[in-house]
């Protein structure tokens, strides 16, 4: 097995720790967060990080594989929803916004289901690039701020600064735009697959 797939295990192991850490309650504080946010934090962003190393050193080093093929877009399906669940459970983030997120997950595999049947495979475009870094970036962010999201807009703001509310909120409205507007490219680059007679 390759280090490029091995970093992309190594992100789907990392999942179950991180919703343990949501749910365990540590004593203390780090740099100001609460122990179990920190490591939370800690754990979203290696798993980020590999997501980017792996697939540049897949490319650099030529080392593709059909297992990477598979299981690098589900680690990082899977990294992204458990994250967004998890903020929506807590009260950090609106149900809906995760609804899109996680919707769109969906529409797009059932889609490249039906390409597949016809040999066709459907490559990951810029948007989805786009949508993939505006995410993590937003839930990042999510994960370091104490307020939920818009509250900024709304009431008074407990704990952390005003600017890093209104940039978590900012950052994840445009991860939802970005969401949107790369599905509405998939679908319209697979109308033939999807409308196919």
């Amino acid at each position: 097995m390759n280090l490029e797939n091995k970093l992309t295990i190594l992100r789907v192991i990392l999942i179950p720790f991180f919703v343990i850490f949501a749910f365990v309650q540590l004593p203390g504080e780090v740099f100001g967060m609460p122990t179990s946010s920190f490591i939370m934090l800690l754990i979203f962003i290696v798993a980020a990080i590999t997501d980017k190393i792996d697939g540049d050193i897949a490319r650099k080093y030529n080392m593709v594989t059909n297992f990477g093929k598979f299981l690098d877009p589900l680690a990082d399906k899977l990294l992204v929803n458990t994250a967004l669940i998890i903020l929506v459970g807590t009260g950090m983030l609106p149900a809906w916004i995760a609804v899109i997120i996680i919707a769109r997950e969906f529409i797009i595999t059932g889609v490249r289901l039906l390409a597949v049947e016809d040999g066709i495979v459907i490559a990951a475009n810029i948007w989805g690039k786009v949508k993939t870094v505006t995410q993590m970036i937003a839930i990042i962010l999510m994960l370091i701020d104490t307020n939920p999201f818009g509250t900024c807009i709304t009431t008074t703001l407990v704990g952390t600064p005003l600017y890093l509310n209104i940039l978590s909120t900012l950052m994840m409205s445009v991860a939802t735009i970005a969401t949107v507007f790369s599905l509405i490219i998939y679908l319209k680059d697979s109308k033939d697959v999807i409308f196919k007679k």
